[in-house]
């Protein structure tokens, strides 16, 4: 399950993670844990603050809020084409 490759961010979904593909960044985001009692359980939860930095070895590099919003854009778009649900928290 993955976006074509380009200057967009790539959105590869796995079991418990979100896998960001961006040039030559990655990010992976876990599963953020829902509340039990919500009435509509999305497929998956993300958590934007604990969205800070990209993986290793470019953990240095913050961030930015445009390339978050781009991820979150990204995101939201990949779920729609597979029909399942995302939360952003």
């Amino acid at each position: 399950m993955t976006r074509r490759r380009g200057a967009e961010p790539q959105i590869t979904l796995t079991e418990g993670s979100i896998r960001v593909l961006w040039g030559d960044k990655v990010l992976t985001i876990p599963h953020a844990p829902g509340l039990p009692d919500a009435k509509d359980q999305a497929d998956f939860i993300v958590d934007l603050d604990a969205i800070l930095s990209w993986d290793a070895p470019n953990d240095a590099n913050a961030i930015e809020v445009a390339e978050l919003q781009k991820i979150v854009q990204a995101i939201e778009t990949e779920f729609e084409r597979l029909g399942l649900v995302v939360e952003f928290e």
